[in-house]
């Protein structure tokens, strides 16, 4: 514990206070009375499921109550607040557009809010994935995450093809945790001239493991004719991204991991400048999509004329007004982001902890390089990548053994040992364990009780 408090000496949660952090009490947990008590923060290492709270959030949501409530639907455009600096509902998503690109290193005009994630997919592949007779296969990874593999899989069948054949699906070596960049290469090069559509996620859920982005998209790219998409649910917010330097066809998001926006929140979408300019009106000279009014010329949505004029930009793949609650949720937690310096802040502090938490987790005398075969005694072994470059915020541990008996799986077994003491941390069925220490919030204390609550219940199981 001595190094962890230097540590926080010397790189201090500084933006810590600005968070809601769940305690004792709040989460229905018994404190021992000792070392923390009902109105102790519990270790939130949790952020890559759900991010805390910012405290200005509430404030955010009250005032645009207070509009609903004072204007009811003249806060469209007559808001109660606009003197002290708020965004009357017709454009209420419009100041995120100078928040949001320095995230995902993109232009203004790239950059939407929108939907959910799943369904911001969905409306993005009904543009760019346009299969033919002889190109019509998406590259994905075995063991995506279910959502986007369902959307995968059905957009097949909506073009009447058979997921089995045009699925190309990603898996790791035998043996190893996680796809190398190089099998990904071959993958493509293989199946050129037949791939329409690289999907893959820019961090994957299960392992932590960071694609290289830019390599895979820059390759696709020279074989001509592949579109590249990305999932950033575990990126966004987590690692520094450039997707418009890297010429990324398209990519979505969710926002309540590390954007901390709250459960359910809107997501959002990156549309690369060459894919959204908008020609003459006297004809459809756009990419097609899932259009809707709020995607339509500004100046024009409210004459009901059934012309679509798209807004140029990422805007013009909008299709309906945004919740106003959801956005100033995000909005507000955006503010804190920026306020702390920006993604390469949050990434350098990130790698600080993480750093620290692979440190202390492969001293642990549970850790084992690799999961052993036939193995008794209860250990675990790392599935993310070690290297930096390859990895966020997150460590996923895979516990040994396993037991079809939930109440004999070693896993089950810790998760709940460590969620009675306050370590939140969270599972991934059969047999993996999640913790992602957040930068915006997280102390390397928190980490160090982490591991040492990790320790103390594999030590209760043998």
């Amino acid at each position: 514990m001595e190094r962890a408090l230097k540590l926080d000496h010397q790189y201090p949660a500084t933006h810590r206070d600005a968070f809601c952090i769940p305690t004792y009490g709040s989460m229905g947990l018994r404190s021992d009375g000792a070392k923390a008590s009902d109105y102790s923060p519990v270790t939130y290492l949790c952020g890559n499921s759900l991010g805390c709270m910012p405290k200005s959030t509430r404030n955010a949501i009250s005032q645009e109550l207070d509009a609903w409530a004072d204007r009811a639907v003249e806060s469209h455009f007559r808001h109660r607040g606009e003197q002290q600096g708020l965004t009357s509902w017709m454009d209420i998503d419009l100041p995120l557009s100078n928040l949001l690109p320095s995230l995902v290193g993109a232009l203004e005009s790239e950059v939407a809010v929108m939907g959910s994630l799943t369904s911001n997919l969905n409306a993005l592949m009904v543009s760019f994935y346009r299969p033919t007779s002889t190109k019509f296969k998406i590259l994905c990874e075995k063991g995506a995450f279910p959502s986007d593999f369902y959307a995968f899989y059905n957009q097949c069948a909506i073009h009447n093809l058979d997921p089995d054949e045009a699925l190309i699906r990603l898996e790791a070596r035998e043996s190893e945790t996680f796809l190398r960049t190089d099998d990904i290469i071959k993958a493509i090069s293989d199946n050129k001239d037949e791939l329409a559509l690289i999907c893959l996620p820019g961090i994957q859920y299960y392992t932590g493991q960071w694609f290289d982005m830019e390599k895979i998209t820059k390759f696709a790219h020279q074989c001509k004719g592949i579109v590249v998409g990305w999932d950033l649910a575990h990126a966004v917010g987590n690692v520094p991204l450039g997707l418009h330097d890297w010429g990324v066809d398209f990519a979505c998001w969710c926002s309540y991991k590390y954007l901390n926006a709250g459960p359910g929140a809107i997501a959002g979408i990156f549309v690369h400048e060459r894919h959204t300019q908008v020609g003459s009106s006297e004809k459809q000279s756009y990419l097609p999509r899932l259009a809707g009014w709020w995607g339509n010329n500004r100046e024009r949505r409210f004459q009901m004329k059934e012309i679509f004029e798209p807004i140029s930009g990422a805007l013009g793949f909008r299709q309906s007004n945004p919740s106003v609650i959801d956005v100033v949720a995000l909005r507000s937690s955006l503010e804190v982001i920026k306020d702390f310096g920006g993604i390469n802040a949050m990434r350098e502090r990130s790698l600080l902890l993480t750093n620290y938490l692979m440190e202390l987790l492969m001293e642990s005398r549970f850790y084992h390089k690799s999961a052993p075969n036939g193995v008794s005694a209860p250990g675990f072994t790392i599935l993310t990548p070690p290297e930096e470059k390859d990895r966020g915020a997150q460590l996923s541990l895979l516990l040994f053994p396993h037991h079809s008996d939930r109440k004999l799986d070693t896993m089950e077994r810790v998760f709940e040992y460590m969620n009675e003491r306050g370590i939140i941390v969270d599972e991934r069925r059969p047999n993996v364990i999640r913790i992602a220490p957040a930068p915006l919030y997280n102390t390397f204390q928190d980490v160090f009780r982490a591991v040492d609550i990790l320790d103390e219940a594999l030590e209760s199981i043998i």
